[in-house]
Parts: C-alpha cells; sequence; structure tokens
C-alpha cells in the first residue's frame, strides 16, 4: 500500500478549487519561496506517514459534505504516486480532484516521469497553478528555481484541456508593476483552459511562525499590496475595473 508523508488537512475547505472541500496539505518542497507562509512544509522528511487507504477513509467520512479533494502543499507532485492512486480512489466514488502546484517536479525530457503526469491527468479535474514570475531571472531570486518547469506544465495542461485557476502572488517591489503584470497576462492568454485567475495580495501573517522554528524572513521590510495595487492586477489580469 503506498503511503505519503502528510503535513496536515482541513476537512471544510473554500478556497482551493470549486465548491466545499477536503484539503490534504502534502508534506515536502524543494522550492524556498521568500513569502512562504507554510515553511514547516519544506522538509522533505517531517510529517506524519500514512497510506493512501488512511487518507482515503477519512476522506470518505466527509462525502456527503463535499464537492471534493485537492492536494496541497508543500509540493504534492513530489509525491506523485501516490497522488494518483488517492485521486483513483476518490473518482470512484464520485468526487472531482483537484491538485495545488507549483509543477516543480515536471520535466518533459523524462518519459517515466511524463507517464505518471499523464496518469495523473486521466484522474485530475481542475488544476490550481501558481505561476510567481514570468521573469526566470525574478523567479529564481524569489524561489530557488528556474519558472520554465512551471511554464512548461501550463502549456502541458492546456494541450491535455484540463481546467486550470492560475495563482499570482501580488508582492510590491518584485512583481506588482505593469510590465511584469502585463508579461504574466500575455502568457495566459496563450492557453486556453484558465477558468480562473486569482490574484493573491502578499501579507506578513506568517512571521510569528517563522520566529518560533528560529528563521528568518526575506521579506521583513517589504510592504504589503495597497487596495490601488491588488485593484491595477486584477484589472490587467482579469479585466476588472
Amino acid at each position: 500500500m503506498l503511503e505519503a508523508r502528510i503535513h496536515s488537512v482541513e476537512t471544510f475547505g473554500t478556497v482551493d478549487g470549486p465548491g466545499i472541500r477536503y484539503v490534504v496539505f502534502m508534506q515536502g518542497c524543494n522550492f524556498r519561496c521568500k513569502y512562504c507562509h507554510n515553511p514547516d512544509t519544506w522538509n522533505c522528511m517531517g510529517g506524519t506517514i500514512q497510506s493512501v487507504q488512511e487518507v482515503f477513509e477519512d476522506i470518505i467520512k466527509y462525502k456527503r459534505y463535499i464537492q471534493g479533494v485537492t492536494l496541497s502543499g508543500g509540493e504534492p507532485l513530489l509525491q506523485i504516486d501516490f497522488v494518483i492512486e488517492l485521486f483513483s480512489m476518490l473518482k470512484k466514488e464520485g468526487l472531482d480532484t483537484c491538485i495545488d502546484t507549483s509543477s516543480q517536479t515536471f520535466d518533459p525530457s523524462n518519459l517515466e516521469l511524463m507517464a505518471k503526469f499523464d496518469k495523473l491527468m486521466d484522474v485530475c479535474d481542475y488544476i490550481l497553478l501558481d505561476i510567481k514570475h514570468i521573469d526566470d531571472s525574478k523567479h529564481r531570486w524569489l524561489t530557488g528555481w528556474s519558472n520554465q518547469g512551471v511554464l512548461d506544465f501550463a502549456k502541458y495542461v492546456d494541450s491535455k484541456n484540463k481546467t486550470m485557476w492560475l495563482r499570482y502572488v501580488l508582492v510590491p517591489g518584485f512583481n506588482e508593476d505593469n510590465d511584469s503584470l502585463n508579461k504574466w497576462k500575455n502568457f495566459a492568454n496563450t492557453l486556453t483552459n484558465v477558468a480562473k485567475i486569482e490574484v493573491l495580495p502578499y501579507h506578513k501573517m506568517a512571521l510569528d511562525k517563522y520566529k518560533k522554528l528560529g528563521m528568518d524572513y526575506a521579506l521583513t521590510d517589504t510592504i504589503e499590496p495597497t487596495k490601488e495595487m491588488v485593484d491595477n492586477a486584477n484589472k490587467l489580469l482579469n479585466g476588472k475595473e
């Protein structure tokens, strides 16, 4: 029986996909986003080990109350075999499935891995994809990784005709400028299956968590976006006045 490292769960989620959802936050992430509000999910050896059957049985307790299940993190695609198995079981129960990802594992040159992604697409209904910056050098500064795999994954999901929600964390001094926003939108416009674009204002609510973990917080001097900044981002990315 497949096992995975799980950080935590939320049994009544309303922001991670359509409807009321059971959300599994999986342990482990390779990105080191400077504004990450869950740095305690980074350690790939942390969390609690649970079998796919254990996770499935707990989800089914809430079946009558939820529309579906979202796997978030951390980065759930680091444990893709578990994701595929769990989603396959959930689909048989009539629950829709969603993955919240930064797609840091995606590699079109790895044929064995791509076969797994194809299986995942067969049992996944929605993709929530963070595209943190369209500029590769700025993406590397923020996360420690290139954005090429993220953009390639977006194109791949689009080719599979899967519904995507794109997410953009708005960080003043980093990606709130019109040039960054317009270039990001130009890329999003090349995709045909984007059902929603979410502008998520940067916040500092994780500062206490960093202190408790004994970790430095890199963006201490970064301000939270003003209403005008958020409105401008929504106007450029969503056409909302």
